[in-house]
C-alpha cells in the first residue's frame, strides 16, 4: 500500500472510531452517580417540592433557568428561592410522573460534567391529563465526593392537556 492510501486508511479508521463504530463507548453518557442528581431533582417536582433537595445542588455558584417567574434563579439563595417557587409553580398539579430519555451531548472535564436529557412529564394539572416533553441542561460538579447540579436550564418543546 502507498504512503497516502496508509495514511488515507488511517483517517477512515480515525473516523469511525469517533463515531461509534468502536466498542469502547463507556463514557458517552453520565453515570449513575450523576444521573442521580438529576433524579433528586426530578424527584423533588414529581412531589410537588415535598422530596428532599439535600445534596443535589451545589453549596455555591447556582443557576437555575425556569420556565416560570423569575425565570432565573441565581445567587446564594437561588435553591431555596426556586424551590419556593417551584411550589407555587405546582399548586394544582397531582399524579405527576417523569421519564428521562437517554442523555444527549455529554462531556465531562475534571470535576464538572455537562449533559442534556430529555424528559417527559405527565400528571393531572386541576384535574386535566397532560403531558410535557422538554429537555434539561444540566452543568454538574463534583463536591463532597458526590456529583452535585450547579446549573441546569429547562425547556417545554411540547405540551398537551386532554
Amino acid at each position: 500500500m502507498s504512503a497516502a492510501g496508509a495514511r488515507g486508511l488511517r483517517v477512515v479508521i480515525g473516523l469511525a472510531l469517533c463515531l461509534g463504530a468502536s466498542p469502547a463507548r463507556a463514557a458517552d453518557q453520565p453515570d449513575a452517580a450523576m444521573l442521580a442528581s438529576a433524579g433528586r431533582v426530578a424527584a423533588f417536582i414529581e412531589t410537588g417540592g415535598t422530596a428532599p433537595l439535600a445534596g443535589a445542588f451545589a453549596d455555591h455558584d447556582v443557576t437555575i433557568i425556569e420556565n416560570f417567574p423569575p425565570y432565573v434563579f441565581e445567587g446564594a439563595d437561588a435553591v431555596a428561592r426556586w424551590s419556593a417557587q417551584m411550589r407555587t409553580h405546582l399548586s394544582g398539579v397531582s399524579s405527576l410522573r417523569h421519564r428521562f430519555g437517554r442523555a444527549y451531548d455529554f462531556s465531562r472535564t475534571g470535576d464538572e460534567a455537562y449533559f442534556s436529557l430529555p424528559t417527559t412529564w405527565r400528571g393531572l394539572d386541576h384535574g386535566k391529563t397532560f403531558t410535557e416533553h422538554g429537555g434539561w441542561a444540566f452543568v454538574l460538579t463534583r463536591q463532597a465526593g458526590a456529583w452535585r447540579v450547579r446549573s441546569y436550564g429547562w425547556s417545554v418543546t411540547l405540551t398537551s392537556e386532554k
